[in-house]
């Protein structure tokens, strides 16, 4: 009889201490997760594509939000696989969108499984540019007849990205250009490579470009003028954030939606974190957070902590 008084009372113990555990372990997940109660302890993977202006701003914001107790992932990739993963909700936050036109299928594509977090930038431009040397060409129009001082390329970026596709569906076709160029994709790396080479050698070069970027303070660059309009206008740069971003990130949520960057401070973090070379990134983006604290300050002022 007391053997089996024992026996019980050893099981009742044995369920709540299992219990414990498994509460123990909930609210863990929870915190972890990002519940109200837990919001310093927040993880938030940022996704971002390979373009210079998304790569300074996603170093900053890990750089800022490390400060403030989070603890964030970066993950890079191609605009389109970024684009699903974050409708799907493998990523929280994209703090490069181009909008209405360079990511617009996209956005199209996506936008129901997406939140807004709204305008950082608001004169993005897509371009094609040539060193200030290369003086017979001032518009797209004057790149026909001409392929071979540039060896029959227009050396572009990654395939996925939408100044490619502007490029090869608008520019090329528009300005009759399609018997003379290849558009040459690779990557953002790779093209500015071969544009810093070609400046060196003072070679003829035209590339894909755009603005923001610091390749415009580090070079002396032309943008050829586009009367047909084949590039668009002026874009706006957005940050998109996973469905239910903002009920589960409320003070982060509110810092995206206020941040602003002007040309020259992006400039400078870009620059910053360009000639810092690669595997620095990160380091550049702390560097520079401390030369302008007031800003970061101001920056992740909604964030407690």
């Amino acid at each position: 009889m007391v053997r089996t008084r024992r026996a019980r009372w050893l099981v009742a113990l044995a369920a709540g201490l299992l219990s414990f555990a498994m509460t123990a372990t909930a609210c863990g997940s929870r915190e972890e997760a990002g519940s109200d109660t837990g919001q310093s302890s927040k993880t938030v993977k940022i996704a971002y594509i390979n373009w210079a202006e998304d790569i300074a701003v996603t170093n900053l914001f890990k750089a800022a939000l490390e400060e403030k107790g989070y603890k964030v992932q970066m993950q890079q990739l191609e605009v389109g696989p970024l684009y699903a993963g974050l409708a799907k909700g493998d990523a929280d936050l994209f703090l490069d969108a181009w909008l209405p036109a360079t990511h617009a299928d996209y956005w199209a594509k996506y936008k129901n499984d997406m939140e807004d977090l709204g305008v950082w930038y608001d004169q993005a431009t897509l371009n094609i540019a040539v060193p200030s040397y290369v003086n017979d060409v001032n518009s797209l129009a004057d790149l026909k007849g001409k392929a071979g001082q540039f060896g029959g390329a227009i050396t572009g970026i990654d395939p996925g990205a939408g100044l490619t596709r502007t490029t090869k569906d608008e520019v090329i076709p528009q300005y009759g250009l399609g018997g003379e160029y290849q558009l040459k994709t690779s990557s953002e790396s790779a093209m500015l490579a071969a544009l810093k080479g070609a400046i060196a050698d003072k070679k003829p070069i035209v590339v894909t470009s755009w603005h923001p970027h610091w390749m415009y303070n580090r070079y002396d660059l032309k943008d050829l003028k586009d009367p047909k309009g084949a590039l668009g206008e002026a874009e706006q740069i957005h940050s998109l954030g996973r469905k239910g971003f903002s009920k589960d990130f409320p003070e982060l949520t509110k810092m995206v939606k206020q941040f602003k960057m002007d040309d020259a401070k992006l400039a400078s973090l870009s620059d910053a974190i360009n000639q810092a070379g690669e595997g620095n990134e990160l380091k550049a983006a702390k560097d520079w957070a401390k030369q302008n604290k007031q800003y970061v300050d101001q920056l992740t002022s909604p964030i407690a902590g």
